[in-house]
């Protein structure tokens, strides 16, 4: 995992200010976009059929 760290932070010392910017909206959307993913996956690891209601069981506690 040092070597990686490493790699990114020698990528970062040889990118522009403005590809550094540009760089970082996409890092970070990809950051958002896989902490989204493992949330959604513990939640179906942990999700137990009597969870979730019915579409017909919804209707009726309105």
């Amino acid at each position: 995992m040092n070597l990686l760290r490493q790699r990114i932070h020698n990528l970062i010392e040889q990118l522009a200010e403005d590809d550094l910017e540009q760089v970082w909206k996409v890092v970070h959307d990809l950051h958002c976009d896989f902490y989204m993913m493992k949330a959604i996956q513990q939640v179906k690891h942990s999700q137990q059929p009597w969870d979730t209601l019915t579409y017909e069981q919804v209707g009726s506690e309105e």
